[in-house]
């Protein structure tokens, strides 16, 4: 394979000058003279323009679960071009790439779920659960049905809607958002919210706090409820086991659709292949993306139940929704393929079996960390807690501490996240045994820097990568 070589100066005054990048500080982009290029990857490792070399923590945004360099898939993607590269689902017209890949979800979803709309992107997924919602209801004749409920600190996508959505309040002031009839609740996170009352207890009133919610609305003017299995971008947070049953119960005592998305979760993340078949509860609607083709090809999918499908389809009119690269041929067909290698590789098991496990245990040994307040994760999905005191939640003063941790990560070659005061991590499914045992070190290494750094009282005023893409 022969490289492309870059002129990096260049590049970075033309981003600049030109690019816009997604959810950016642009007045930051100025300043740092531009933004870090990534040139290549192979396996779990991306370089940048200047030839380092960084052990990728993030699989790219949460996405690239076979990892780097894949071939086939670049393979698959020519064949498709070169026969069919494009065509629209619209007006009775189909590909048999989408088909073939909406038959193989439906039966890695399994049960009721066994109908796919394809999009984009996740957020155009959220997007099209959004009109999927209002519109069922209407043609069950309950059309006081509007409401969503979801929770504080969720992240469900950028559009409006899927913003909106979302619990994510910075996200909500820069678009004067959310629109009505979207309601948030408590998320279970217990660290943050719940630190030292009983898990299964604290799990049984987080849940709660949507019924309460739906009680205080009106049972008959709420249409669903949306969640991610885990939070990723809001931290990883972890519900303690009693969440979900909880959930679900409370769903199907009011009626109410419950909705899962899969975005992060999906696709071996948690050692299933959904997070809710990991938490053991029953979705009617399903969001996916990322995972789903690897990121490398932009695609989504709605996963929908039998009942809503059979409710459409008596009403014999139109869906008038879906986007002009619903069912593109080329994404799908590199989807399937993708998902092929996970099958084939057993990455599932292997997540669930053994990177996963190997990840808890490494993260367990941070434990002792002067700056280290939890460290949790589930499958190769991880998080650790930055506070100012060990056995409290009290926070560094400035909230730059988890800030201070990640650069010194990146600056060792491990590119992981901040997200407020926890660094995030979402290796590729791929990460070899040795690549867990390093990443484990460089966040140990980074954690004894940062805090010899805060005992000499030095909070820097600005970051490096301050401004951070919340998905």
């Amino acid at each position: 394979m022969t490289l492309r070589n870059y002129n990096i100066d260049q590049l970075r005054q033309m981003d600049v000058a030109h690019h816009l990048p997604a959810q950016s500080n642009y007045a930051l982009q100025r300043d740092m003279g531009g933004s870090r290029i990534i040139v290549r990857a192979e396996g779990s490792t991306i370089w940048d323009g200047e030839g380092r070399a960084m052990l990728d923590g993030m699989a790219g945004l949460w996405c690239v679960n076979v990892g780097y360099g894949r071939t086939e898939l670049a393979d698959v993607a020519h064949e498709q071009m070169v026969q069919l590269p494009f065509y629209n689902t619209f007006f009775r017209t189909a590909t048999p790439p989408p088909i073939e890949l909406a038959t193989k979800l439906a039966g890695l979803l399994g049960g009721e779920l066994q109908h796919i709309f394809f999009n984009s992107s996740g957020s155009e997924s959220n997007d099209t659960v959004f009109r999927l919602v209002h519109y069922y209801w209407n043609l069950k004749g309950q059309k006081q049905r509007k409401i969503f409920i979801s929770r504080h600190n969720a992240y469900h996508g950028s559009t409006v809607a899927a913003a909106s959505l979302g619990g994510m309040e910075f996200m909500h002031v820069q678009g004067d958002l959310p629109i009505p009839g979207i309601e948030h609740v408590i998320q279970p996170y217990q660290f943050g919210e719940g630190f030292g009352e009983d898990p299964e207890a604290f799990g049984i009133r987080a849940a709660n706090a949507i019924e309460e919610r739906i009680l205080a609305l009106g049972p008959e003017r709420v249409a669903a409820f949306i969640g991610e299995p885990i939070q990723g971008a809001g931290g990883v947070i972890v519900p303690p086991a009693s969440y979900w049953p909880r959930v679900e119960a409370i769903c199907r005592k009011y009626g109410i659709l419950l909705v899962s998305d899969e975005v992060i979760c999906g696709f071996g993340r948690l050692g299933e292949w959904f997070g809710f078949q990991h938490f053991g509860y029953t979705p009617d609607i399903v969001s996916m993306a990322k995972g789903l083709s690897s990121g490398y090809l932009p695609i989504s999918a709605t996963g929908v139940s039998r009942e809503i499908v059979e409710t459409l389809r008596a009403a014999d009119e139109d869906f008038v929704h879906g986007f002009t690269y619903s069912g593109h041929p080329t994404a799908a067909a590199v989807a399937l393929r993708n998902i092929e290698i996970i099958e084939r590789e057993g990455l599932v098991e292997r997540v669930r079996d053994h990177a996963g496990p190997l990840l808890a245990r490494g993260l367990a040994t941070l434990a002792d960390k002067p700056l280290m307040g939890e460290a949790r994760s589930v499958g190769l999905l991880g998080a650790v807690e930055i506070v100012a005191e060990k056995g409290t939640n009290r926070r560094v003063v400035g909230g730059k501490a988890a800030q201070m941790v990640r650069d010194a990560c990146i600056s060792r070659g491990l590119m992981v996240r901040a997200v407020r005061e926890t660094i995030v991590m979402s290796p590729p499914l791929v990460i070899t045994d040795e690549e867990v045992a390093r990443l484990i070190s460089i966040v140990g290494a980074a954690l004894d820097e940062v805090a010899d750094q805060l005992g000499d009282g030095t909070v820097p005023a600005r970051l490096a990568e301050d401004a951070l893409p919340p998905a």
